[in-house]
């Protein structure tokens, strides 16, 4: 029936069908600013202004976290509902989709360059589509599981709220977690837990785990019973940058987190070593990218800032729920660079080599990232009094789909607002749809120009 709709007909899809990713987010954005603009969904019975529900509603979708009014308080038991609905689909959809399109590039599903036909046709690789819907959902349903029930008992027991309260703050930060969106129920996001491994550790576990991407998932599960049975590890290229990637950035980020903020009073400096680590552990993994807070992101130093917004902007694992331009962009172009500089021939990481194409892709998002970076900033600061260092930090943690804040997202004015909108929109879908056009419309050209040497530098 879609492929008989002018809007996601032929002339759509088979231009490249990642344009499916922008529709159908856009479409979910859109229905859920519906529901939260009825009276119903604001906690006072009045309803909420259009652009509001609007940028609630694009932050949940998107997976950000950034809010202009108050998640616990604005928002009555249906608004809340809406939310985590829309953090859930948002979720699911990103991971989903992200991962049948890298299938889809790769050519491991037989497919003509749509992606409805192959519901409709069933000639289009319907067990790896099978296979990644049931393990998106499968590996979404543990993990939250797991991570409410903890939250729960902790809550219940730990703070003698009651099992209602206990049960539905477990599963509501536990969503929000594994999905890396950082709403939370209370205004000060976790501030209240600072000092509790037992509440920052689980949602730090969610967020990484989230932040990984499925296919990473998918293969460590299956190399762990491949494992068993043949005592060998032998995880892709991919698996590798992500997770060694990740591991070096999260360690950078927790050891200067540490270091700069350890005298600070308004941040570390009134705890202990321990809970200083903790929180600085906790902070490292919420930039890439959860957005919940256990400090006060507005009393950061300015390098402290400065180290989260290049987290931020490099973000988690491709077809994961994390934003920015994902782990593997940063190692590639590390890769390349490192093999410039000892003037190799090719890229090579961990006993491979690295194609051509995919150096020129890394490039393009990263690129495109930071001239989108500089064109909102300059647009923002034209529009508010902030500091340059705020109105920075604000972009990058739309763009990457964070949502930690200096404190400044509800002073953004109506049009700064749309800009974030835009931003978070693009930040969430931009590199998972241009990575996939660029790779589709790659073709063999039968000839070459000659070479020529411009100079560099």
């Amino acid at each position: 029936m879609l492929r008989r709709l002018g809007l996601f007909g032929r002339t759509v899809l088979t231009a490249h069908p990642a344009r499916l990713v922008a529709v159908a987010f856009g479409s979910v954005i859109l229905l859920g600013a519906l529901l939260l603009s009825l009276p119903g969904a604001a906690a006072d019975r009045t309803g909420s202004g259009l652009l509001t529900s609007l940028f609630t509603a694009t932050s949940a979708v998107c997976v950000t976290g950034l809010v202009v009014v108050d998640t616990g308080t604005h928002w009555s038991a249906f608004g809340e509902g809406v939310v985590l609905a829309l953090i859930q689909v948002g979720g699911f959809g990103i991971m989903t989709l992200a991962s049948l399109l890298a299938l889809l590039v790769s050519g491991r599903l037989r497919l003509r360059m749509q992606l409805t036909a192959q519901a409709e046709t069933k000639s289009l690789g319907m067990g790896d589509v099978r296979r990644v819907l049931l393990g998106v959902a499968g590996t979404t349903l543990a993990v939250e599981l797991s991570v409410a029930t903890v939250l729960a008992l902790r809550l219940r027991f730990g703070y003698d709220r009651g099992i209602g309260e206990s049960v539905y703050s477990g599963v509501f930060h536990a969503v929000s977690a594994f999905n890396n969106a950082g709403f939370a129920l209370h205004t000060d996001s976790l501030s209240g837990y600072a000092d509790d491994p037992f509440i920052l550790l689980p949602v730090a576990t969610a967020v990484i785990l989230g932040g990984l991407g499925f296919p990473v998932l998918l293969e460590l599960l299956r190399h762990r019973e491949r494992r068993r049975r043949t005592g060998r590890r032998n995880w892709s290229l991919h698996t590798k940058l992500t997770l060694l990637t990740s591991a070096a950035l999260l360690t950078a980020g927790t050891v200067l987190t540490f270091a700069l903020e350890w005298s600070h009073r308004g941040t570390l400096g009134p705890y202990g070593a321990g809970e200083k680590l903790l929180q600085g552990f906790f902070h490292s993994a919420m930039s890439r990218t959860a957005g919940f807070n256990a400090i006060d992101t507005g009393a950061l130093q300015s390098s402290t800032l400065l180290v989260t917004c290049v987290l931020m902007f490099i973000g988690g694992g491709s077809a994961g729920t994390a934003g920015g331009i994902k782990v593997t962009t940063f190692a590639v172009l590390g890769v390349a660079i490192l093999a410039e500089v000892r003037g190799e021939p090719a890229a090579e990481a961990m006993g491979r080599r690295i194609a051509p194409s995919v150096l020129r892709q890394a490039l393009t998002v990263a690129l495109l990232g930071i001239g989108l970076v500089i064109t909102a900033t300059i647009t923002l600061l034209t529009m508010m009094d902030a500091t340059f260092e705020r109105v920075l930090f604000e972009v990058v943690s739309a763009f990457g789909t964070v949502g930690l804040s200096t404190g400044i997202t509800a002073d953004v004015p109506g049009a700064g607002q749309v800009v974030l909108i835009l931003l978070m929109f693009i930040g969430r879908i931009g590199p998972i749809t241009l990575v996939s056009a660029l790779a589709l419309r790659e073709r063999t050209r039968r000839y070459q120009l000659p070479e020529e040497r411009p100079i560099i530098g």
